[in-house]
Parts: C-alpha cells; structure tokens; sequence
C-alpha cells in the first residue's frame, strides 16, 4: 500500500504531532532535575505552537484534526509541566490542585453542556487566555530559576499570585458563561408555541 501523500496543508498537523512528542522527554528531563535542557525543549515546543498558528492561519491550512490536536498537546506539556513542578515542590501544592480543579470544571462544563443542551463549540474566552499565558510564564520563571538564573523571590511569588488568581476567575467565567448560554436556551424553548398535531 503506498503511503498517503504530504500535502502543504498537513504541515501544522505534522508540527503539532512532533509537539507532542516533546511531552514525554521535557516532563522526563524536570523530574531527573535537568532544567537547561528541559528549558530548551519547553521553548521549542513554543516555537512550534507559534509556527504551526502561523501557517494554519495565514495559509488557510486548518482542518478539524489540527483543532482538536493543538489544544491537546498544549493542555499535555503545560499540565505536565505544573504537575512535575508540583511534585518536585517548586510550585506550591494548592495551586496545582486549583488549576487542575479549573480543567476538571471545564472539562465537565463543556460534556454537560453538549449532552444536556446542544453541541458543545469549543471558544477560549478572553481571561482563559490571559490564565494560560500566566501559567506558561510561571512554568518557564520557575525552570529558568532553578536551573539557569535565580529570580528575585518576589517575581515568583508575584507569578504565582497572579497565575492564582487568572486560574480561578477563568474557572468561574466559564461557569457563568455556560449558565447564561443553557438558560438562554431552555428560554428559547420554552417560549415557542406548542406544536398542534394535524
């Protein structure tokens, strides 16, 4: 069977699949410790996440498989990098312990929603954004910290602070949104006129 074709439009799906075989080598190299060449791994993959967006947007070359990878494989690296950190006690326990509360409540507000109201329609909201920028940049100042360059203790403390705080309002955002939408429309439904059998 002869294989299937590259085409140009894979290009992004291909980068992001190299992307998530990165997970397992970084996560690997924090926990033995080796934070320099996990850091160097960490901003490769970031270089990545930024390329494959390019090309996806600029060319046209999106497709539903990379949609549904691309959030995947950043949700793998920076879940395992907190949860890494977290183990080796460079990030406070209660704070890997809300940002995985944050995830269990999307995740189960987003298959409740679709089973219980309509199709769910994955849309970052703006604060979510803002968290995952924030704990991307804690992940990288706590790397950098311990294996490159030591940080004022108050930058990490300010990060941790902040990533805090994005984590449990983007928590709550989103179980606000989701509660307007499902009453909107159970609304909806229950304002159109009953149906009369002919």
């Amino acid at each position: 069977m002869a294989p299937l074709p590259l085409r140009a439009r894979d290009i992004p799906n291909l980068i992001t699949g190299l992307r998530i075989l990165l997970v397992a080598p970084f996560l690997w190299l924090l926990l033995e410790e080796r934070y320099g060449a996990a850091l160097l791994l960490f901003v490769i993959a970031g270089v990545s996440d930024a390329l494959d967006g390019f090309l996806a947007k600029y060319y046209g070359w999106t497709s539903e498989l990379g949609g549904l990878l691309d959030p995947i494989a950043d949700k793998l690296l920076l879940m395992g990098a907190i949860l890494a950190l977290g183990w080796l006690g460079e990030l406070p326990g209660w704070l890997v312990a809300l940002v995985i509360l944050r995830d269990l409540i999307i995740v189960g507000g987003s298959i409740s929603y679709h089973l219980l109201i309509e199709r769910f329609q994955a849309s970052p909201l703006p604060i979510s954004k803002l968290n995952t920028f924030m704990q991307l940049g804690l992940v990288c100042a706590v790397i950098v910290h311990y294996g490159v360059l030591p940080l004022p203790p108050w930058s990490l403390t300010a990060l941790i602070g902040l990533t805090a705080l994005t984590t449990a309002w983007s928590g709550v955002a989103y179980i606000g949104c989701w509660g307007r939408l499902a009453w909107l429309k159970t609304r909806a439904h229950s304002d159109l006129p009953p149906r009369h059998n002919s």
